[in-house]
């Protein structure tokens, strides 16, 4: 980010964090990578250094960070060592799951499950998508029938489940009598709890994501979040945040991308001389570099909104519309610039390239977004 964004107490956490992602995330992830899941033990030294749960209050065992740009130095630090996958694995559990439980729950269930969310004895999956319903969770047909005692049982099949096969449960949006409902699902001692096949992705391989498949799975009544019946407004209320994590995360890729862009056509040569003497070359990244401070100055502002609890989601629409379409287009330019070697996937810039193309999907698609938006125009 531009000079004046972080105060020195980021800069500190950053020491932490930069160690961390060193010891622990880049010797390794290349491994993940290829196997397509990280480790538990990731989560665990993720944990012990203070890096989960960041926003979760001091008197449930956490930090109670709810300055953002702490979560932005954790995203710059995974994207500087080319491990972008960790760091989507990371927003799912703290910028999806984590505000419906410190929004949405009573104080008794916020004593059970928020400890656990800084732990990594309880990681967690955002559990909204289908087969027949991606965006449109209208169209969710997952049910919960509701037993005797208060409790309820759970039928449905999920798709497009980050952390879906290493977490250990969910935030579930099912049908209900009343409408739609939210409930945290614990995969433990449940056997109709299955997760399915593992599904290829084109980038951010080392984060699992797969099928989820319910089978009359039992949902304490203790474990629905909020009120019944009103899940998707619940939804519509914690996505700002979720959007805010993809618009951040789109600047933060953007700045390691250029400056990895700046060294390559600084040593690579073509035609007698070096790539960043073409003209070409320079007016690219000059366009790229100005365009990253305006959107950079930009999500400063959406921040202070955040902060200020002001953030709606028609705001954090435009942001994440804003950033993630220019990151993509930016990362397409860098890619460009490596000409042959920008599309073998063990350089940095090949692996951002299909890292970004999913931010303009994940969280509400683009074209999700500007319908969003022209609702507030009309």
């Amino acid at each position: 980010m531009y000079q004046g964004f972080y105060d020195e107490i980021h800069e500190e956490f950053r020491d932490v964090v930069r160690e961390f992602v060193a010891r622990e995330v880049a010797p390794d992830y290349a491994s993940w990578d290829a196997a397509h899941m990280m480790p538990r033990r990731l989560w665990e030294a993720a944990a012990e250094n203070g890096l989960l749960g960041l926003a979760v209050p001091e008197e449930y065992g956490g930090l109670g960070l709810n300055d953002y740009r702490f979560r932005m130095v954790i995203d710059e630090e995974l994207a500087r060592a080319n491990c972008m996958a960790a760091a989507l694995a990371f927003h799912l559990h703290d910028d999806w799951v984590l505000p419906a439980v410190l929004s949405l729950a009573t104080e008794e269930q916020k004593a059970t499950w928020l400890p656990r969310f800084t732990d990594a004895s309880f990681v967690t999956s955002v559990a909204y998508t289908e087969p027949g319903a991606g965006s449109d969770l209208r169209a969710v047909r997952s049910k919960v029938e509701r037993n005797a005692d208060g409790s309820y049982t759970l039928n449905g099949q999920k798709t497009f489940i980050g952390n879906g096969i290493s977490g250990d449960g969910s935030l579930v949006l099912a049908r209900d009598g009343e409408g739609y409902s939210l409930f945290l699902v614990e995969k433990k001692d449940n056997p109709g709890y299955t997760p399915g096949r593992q599904l290829d992705k084109m980038g951010l391989k080392a984060s699992d994501t797969a099928e989820l498949f319910f089978d009359d799975v039992h949902i304490p009544a203790e474990n629905l979040l909020g009120e019944p019946g009103r899940g998707l407004e619940h939804i519509k209320d914690l996505l700002p945040q979720g959007r805010l994590a993809l618009s951040t995360a789109a600047v933060v890729v953007v700045d390691a991308v250029l400056s990895q862009t700046v060294r390559y056509v600084a040593e690579r040569e073509a035609f007698g001389q070096r790539i960043a003497e073409f003209q070409n070359t320079r007016f690219a990244l000059a366009d790229i570099a100005a365009r990253l401070e305006a959107n950079q100055r930009y999500i400063a502002g959406v921040l202070e909104q955040f902060h200020a609890g002001e953030l709606d989601v028609v705001a954090a629409s435009k942001a994440k519309l804003t950033t993630t379409e220019f990151a993509k287009e930016a990362v397409d330019t860098c890619l460009q610039l490596h000409g042959g070697y920008g599309y073998i996937l063990e350089y940095p810039v090949a692996q951002a390239y299909l890292a970004v193309r999913l931010m303009t999907i994940f969280g509400g698609t683009s074209e999700i977004l500007k319908e969003t938006i022209a609702r507030e125009l009309s």
